[in-house]
C-alpha cells in the first residue's frame, strides 16, 4: 500500500516565511512540519504564516505540533499564524478547549507568495485568501 504523499514548502522574504503545507497531518508528518517551523525560527524568522489549505486531514500530534511552534515562537517573539485550518483541526481545537485560538473577528489574506522580490513589486497575491487562526496561548505545553 502506498504512503500518501506529505510536502513541506517554505518562502522566506526578510524576517516572514510563509509554509504551505499540503497531504495529511499525523503522527508520521508532524515531525516534519516540527522541523520546518524550529528552522524558521533558527533562521531568524520574526512571521511565520502557514497555509494549510491543501491539508486533508489533522489529528492531535498535528495540533500538539502547532502549540508547541506556538510556544516556542512566542519565547522566540516571533508570530506563528495558521490559515484555512482543514476542519479535522478547528474540531480539534474545539474539543480540547482550544477554540479561542480560532479569532475569528480577524480577516487577513495570505501574504503573497514570498520571492526575492519586494513585497511593493509583487502584482497581486498568488496565494489563496482565507481567514487566519492566529495561533496564541500562554502557559506551558509539553
Amino acid at each position: 500500500m502506498p504512503f500518501p504523499q506529505f510536502t513541506v514548502h517554505r518562502h522566506d522574504r526578510r524576517h516572514r516565511a510563509l509554509i504551505t503545507l499540503a497531504g495529511e497531518i499525523d503522527l508520521e508528518s508532524a515531525p516534519l512540519v516540527r522541523t520546518a517551523l524550529e528552522r524558521c525560527l533558527k533562521d531568524g524568522i520574526h512571521t511565520i504564516d502557514v497555509d494549510l489549505t491543501p491539508v486533508t486531514f489533522c489529528d492531535c500530534s498535528g495540533l500538539n505540533t502547532f502549540l508547541h511552534a506556538a510556544q516556542q515562537a512566542t519565547e522566540a517573539g516571533a508570530t506563528l499564524r495558521l490559515h484555512c485550518p482543514p476542519p479535522t483541526l478547528t474540531l480539534l481545537l474545539d474539543l480540547t478547549g482550544c477554540e479561542f485560538l480560532l479569532l475569528g473577528s480577524l480577516f487577513e489574506p495570505l501574504p503573497p507568495a514570498l520571492g526575492d522580490a519586494p513585497a511593493s513589486t509583487d502584482p497581486a497575491p498568488t496565494h489563496r485568501q482565507g481567514m487566519p487562526v492566529p495561533v496564541f496561548f500562554s502557559g506551558d505545553v509539553r
